[in-house]
């Protein structure tokens, strides 16, 4: 019997795993619940589109991997993405001082708009898969078929039989041999599983209530090839945090992005917007887009809490049935790892269906995937919570002793890093997502971090003249 496939979620997650199990589904079916755009445009159901993403290297390298042929990076590179190097492109104000440029460049980062990046994704999937994949928008998934033992489809509201997507539409089935949720923050899988008779999933959020507020800019004139520029906020000052971002984007564009936690929020109106921006811990942010052109509103919004479902746990993990992207664990985007481990999920998923053999319904197959990628999710999840519990504002979590050993070492590591190229190249393979998080405690980087910085601590930000030039008194 032809066997198919069913993803929820059309998003960055959604899509690499509809790839992922293309090679092993005869037919793979992608439901969304939005009204998906026909280009590199916002949608609606995705809160922090219009916010700064950064593509790290490792998520670049497992897309490449699962979309063989279609060169994502090559096609986001000819759409205006911006490929840049995170020890040589980019200037980063952090706790601890600034951090050098190294000649060499490290590991790469693309940077474009997310827009982009899913419209390139979707694209890719749709037209290089070697199974149909269909994409199905304004559809939205109410529940799974089956029971606590085997997840065997879903059942959906249809907004193209009279309704919007919304639950108005006909009450519709669609049976699988395999499902993935895919579908983001707004993920219902434990009320879902729930329904089938698996309970007691366990759940954690830790909001330090950041709001992000984004504005695109016109660059001045000789700013193309101008830093990657991050003010990094401080967790360990006792005070709410702010911070601010100036990347690069298709078209010429360069995008601004500014956040506070909860005390500490950045404003929605343009004069507050660039006051909030000089008033850094560094004006740098605020000098530059003083002299840029801006090109529309400020974006605000306020979906950055980090939340895990802990589902690894179940006991008996139904047949069937993978978690993936942020409906499995969602973080604050302010450590810019999200997307990168949606792609590493995906591709564990591709690696277990191959070595399955018999089909993505194998026995075991979904509880493997499951557990296996727990390691990439703790890494995410141990780098953005180590530090937001840490201000003072903070909802669900406390520093604990052991957040205090972990952060007097990170912290000793990253002062070792604005001197020292080792420290320096451990965080990058690891911020990356090329190295674990063992990387980190390897001879050489500890070596480095008892050394402590080789160089004297830079006196501000480390940029050339003509890039100085660029700035506004």
């Amino acid at each position: 019997m032809p066997r198919r496939a069913v993803v929820i979620g059309a998003g960055l997650a959604g899509m690499l795993a509809a790839a992922a199990l293309a090679g092993a589904a005869d037919e793979v079916v992608v439901l969304d619940g939005d009204a998906l755009p026909d280009g590199p445009e916002h949608r609606k159901g995705l809160p922090q589109g219009r916010h700064a993403h950064i593509l790290m290297a490792g998520g670049l390298a497992a897309m490449e991997e699962l979309v063989p042929g279609a060169g994502v990076r090559k096609r986001l590179l000819a759409a205006g993405a911006h490929e840049l190097s995170l020890g040589r492109d980019m200037v980063v104000l952090t706790p601890e001082g600034w951090f050098r440029r190294w000649r060499d460049e490290g590991p790469a980062l693309l940077a474009c708009t997310r827009a982009l990046l899913d419209w390139t994704v979707r694209d890719a999937v749709v037209t290089q898969a070697p199974v149909r994949v269909e994409v199905r928008p304004g559809t939205r998934v109410a529940g799974l078929l089956g029971g606590a033992g085997r997840v065997t489809g879903v059942r959906f509201h249809d907004g193209r039989d009279g309704g919007d997507g919304d639950g108005r539409g006909e009450d519709r089935e669609l049976t699988a041999d395999f499902v993935v949720d895919a579908s983001g923050r707004g993920s219902r899988v434990t009320h879902w599983l729930a329904a089938l008779g698996v309970t007691g999933v366990r759940e954690r959020t830790v909001d330090t209530g950041l709001v992000n507020a984004t504005r695109l800019y016109r660059a001045p004139e000789g700013a193309g090839r101008f830093p990657v520029t991050m003010v990094q906020a401080d967790p360990y000052a006792g005070r709410p945090g702010r911070s601010g971002m100036i990347l690069p984007v298709e078209d010429g564009r360069w995008m601004v992005s500014l956040a506070g936690t909860r005390g500490a929020e950045p404003p929605a109106d343009a004069d507050g917007f660039l006051r909030y921006a000089r008033e850094l811990a560094d004006p740098l942010v605020g000098r530059f887009i003083a002299r840029a052109e801006p090109l529309g509103d400020v974006r605000i919004s306020h979906s950055t809490h980090n939340h895990r479902r802990y589902l690894e746990k179940v006991r008996d993990w139904p047949e069937g049935l993978v978690v993936l992207g942020d409906a499995l664990a969602t973080f604050n985007p302010a450590y810019g790892q999200g997307m990168s481990v949606a792609a590493l999920g995906a591709r564990l998923l591709a690696e277990e269906v191959r070595r399955a053999g018999d089909g993505p319904g194998s026995a075991g197959l979904a509880a493997r995937v499951q557990r296996g990628v727990v390691p990439w999710v703790d890494a995410a999840w141990r780098a953005a919570v180590g530090q937001d519990v840490w201000y003072p504002q903070t909802r669900g979590a406390r520093p604990t002793p052991a957040d205090r050993l972990v952060t007097g070492y990170s912290r000793r590591l990253t002062k070792a890093a604005t001197g020292a190229r080792g420290a320096a190249a451990a965080l990058w393979e690891v911020t990356s997502l090329l190295a674990p998080p063992a990387r980190l405690f390897a001879p050489g980087t500890l070596l480095s971090v008892a050394l402590g910085p080789l160089l004297p601590p830079q006196a501000g930000a480390p940029l050339t003249a003509a890039e100085r030039a660029l700035l506004a008194p």
